[in-house]
């Protein structure tokens, strides 16, 4: 998220470019939470965004969560205190990319699912409280077959709240 653009290297003369994901596929400006649900086969109390923004297939998207203080976890984390779990935060990292991942390879990825492989470097900087707004940016590192790795930040009023470095291998159910 340095903004520092990629480094671009040209493919050997006798092998024939594979077209990109950005390429083939246009950017998208909202994905809503029915096409979310198409997407990915998380449902209450598991589904941790509401909606996907600013997608670019095949690199990155923002994922919003709206926190509140009807979110089922609050009744335990904490009742009078209310935190929002770390690890829901990088499930909703997590999601966005799911939901990328599927906007990205096209309507057969609709449904399947996505494991965890790895997560790296997870750091938590400030609690995620109701009332507040997760704005959840995720960009591809890497993707070959199956498994793509991912980073990801999370602010809140434009302030990191968290952030991860994470793999997953889409496979069907």
């Amino acid at each position: 998220m340095d903004g520092t653009p990629p480094t671009i290297t040209q493919p050997p003369k006798d092998v024939a470019p594979k077209p990109s994901l950005q390429a083939a596929l246009p950017p998208v400006d909202v994905i809503d939470i029915k096409r979310i649900m198409h997407a990915i086969p998380h449902r209450y109390p598991m589904l941790l965004i509401d909606k996907v923004m600013d997608v670019v297939p095949g690199q990155s998207a923002v994922g919003i969560k709206n926190v509140t203080v009807n979110e089922h976890f609050f009744q335990g984390h904490f009742p009078d205190h209310p935190v929002m779990p770390g690890v829901l935060i990088i499930e909703a990292m997590a999601q966005t990319a799911a939901v990328l991942v599927v906007q990205s390879l096209g309507p057969d990825a609709a449904g399947k699912v996505v494991y965890f492989m790895t997560i790296e470097n997870a750091k938590f900087r400030r609690p995620v409280v109701p009332g507040d707004q997760l704005r959840i940016a995720i960009k591809k590192d890497r993707h070959r077959g199956p498994v793509w790795k991912f980073s990801a930040v999370a602010y809140v009023d434009g302030t990191s709240v968290a952030e991860a470095t994470y793999a997953a291998m889409i496979m069907d159910k």
